[in-house]
């Protein structure tokens, strides 16, 4: 009976053991992928899902990050931005994730923004936005005002003579604050505010006749006009269809938008759209090693048909430097990686070198594509790598405001008072 019961000991110990060491052996790194692949921006969304997954699986190909498997965990949060928040919790706390890539829109990455920082999590944000944020939580891989809204905005008033300006965005954060930056940008360049049309429409918005003809009415006077477009997610479809059936051409009023790119433009005929511009960090179309390396796999891996965009490249560069980070930490631990980011450097496909700045933003080149009848842009402006600023010098409040996560520990300090403002609202 004693035998009988040291062996069962020694089995229990055994298949402990063995349970252990499967345990240790499965163990893996989560990689949290946030965003939406259904609802109204799932036009845009569902492949930068895609693109997480392909460098996951290229990583994991190389070996994982500390010798662990990177384990990506996705959720759909539909396009609804309360879910987001919803979903980021779940990310964290029941997934356990130690790292999130996603959103898009600002208004949902302002609903997982407490989340974030409640529970310490680290998101990657990979789009353009409107600034005036900067949090410990989050790194922005995507264009600030100044490295997309405002030399935009010097392209139309000094290369195409443009005197007045359609403003049309999506109502949310994003295009209101962005256009409250660029009404008073305009306005300090001398621009009558009687020039300046601004106009929001909901998510989805599909009737855009009469928002086409106020803008064409616009020019009655003669006067140069152009559209910035601060238009997000499928409304984009209904905006340049009406564009081409009321016979505007780029020569009559040309567009820029800030969120219209490769993956939005091969669901259109583009036949009409030639001319238009749009203005990013990067276009498919930039003519480097490493971008043709990277398409080269992109499309081996999703088929031939799929195009590259800007958001798919801030992906590329956050997770890499995060990866970097990871190795230099020699942990996933979210503060250690944080303060491991700063100064991270990582090649563009562009050309240059990005690099992580102490405000959590990065420095990148600024590109003006004109839209070709494939879909793709010919880069027809490039600029040197812009350091991203997070609080605008072009909003009174805001111009007195830095962030500086590395040295003063503080995302939103006033250099005139010398006091770390805690809490600043958008709206």
């Amino acid at each position: 009976m004693k035998s009988q019961f040291k062996g069962a000991i020694a089995a229990a110990g055994l298949t402990l053991g063995l349970l252990g060491a499967a345990e240790a052996q499965a163990e893996t790194i989560k990689v949290g992928v946030l965003h939406s692949l259904s609802g109204t921006m799932a036009i845009s969304e569902t492949t930068l899902k895609d693109t997480m997954l392909l460098m996951i699986e290229q990583q994991n190909a190389k070996g994982g990050v500390l010798g662990k498997q990177l384990e990506p965990v996705v959720v759909d949060p539909a396009s609804d931005w309360p879910l987001f928040a919803e979903k980021a919790r779940e990310l964290l706390t029941v997934h356990e994730v130690d790292v999130i890539f996603g959103n898009w829109t600002s208004v949902s990455r302002k609903s997982v923004l407490p989340v974030i920082e409640e529970l310490n999590g680290l998101l990657f944000y990979p789009v353009q936005y409107e600034g005036e944020e900067s949090s410990k939580n989050v790194f922005y891989t995507g264009a600030a005002p100044n490295q997309q809204a405002i030399p935009a905005t010097d392209y139309f008033l000094e290369e195409l003579g443009v005197e007045k300006f359609a403003l049309l965005g999506t109502d949310y954060v994003y295009p209101r604050t962005t256009n409250n930056i660029l009404e008073q940008y305009l306005k300090d360049k001398g621009i009558p505010e009687g020039d300046i049309f601004v106009n929001y429409t909901p998510f989805g918005h599909s009737d855009w006749s009469k928002i086409v003809a106020d803008v064409v009415a616009l020019g009655a006077d003669g006067k140069k006009v152009g559209v910035i477009s601060t238009i997000n997610g499928d409304a984009n479809i209904g905006f340049y269809k009406e564009l081409a059936a009321a016979g505007v051409s780029a020569d009559d009023i040309p567009v820029v938008a800030f969120s219209v790119g490769e993956e939005e433009l091969s669901g259109l005929d583009t036949s009409n759209l030639v001319g238009h511009l749009a203005a990013w960090n990067y276009f498919q179309s930039a003519d480097t090693e490493a971008n043709a390396e990277f398409i080269a796999a992109w499309k081996a891996k999703m088929g031939e048909d799929r195009v590259t965009n800007d958001p798919m490249e801030a992906h590329y560069i956050g997770f890499n430097m995060w990866v970097n980070a990871v190795e230099q930490a020699g942990t996933t631990d979210v503060d250690a990686v944080r303060t491991a980011m700063y100064g991270q450097e990582f090649p563009n496909l562009t050309g240059g070198t990005a690099v992580m700045l102490p405000n959590h933003h990065l420095a990148k080149p600024v590109l003006i594509g004109e839209i070709q009848a494939d879909g793709q842009f010919d880069i027809i402006s490039q600029t040197d790598e812009v350091p991203g600023d997070a609080w605008t010098d072009f909003l009174p409040e805001s111009a007195v405001l830095v962030a500086d996560w590395k040295d003063l520990g503080c995302g939103m300090y006033n250099t005139e008072t010398k006091v770390c403002v805690q809490i600043k609202s958008n709206y």
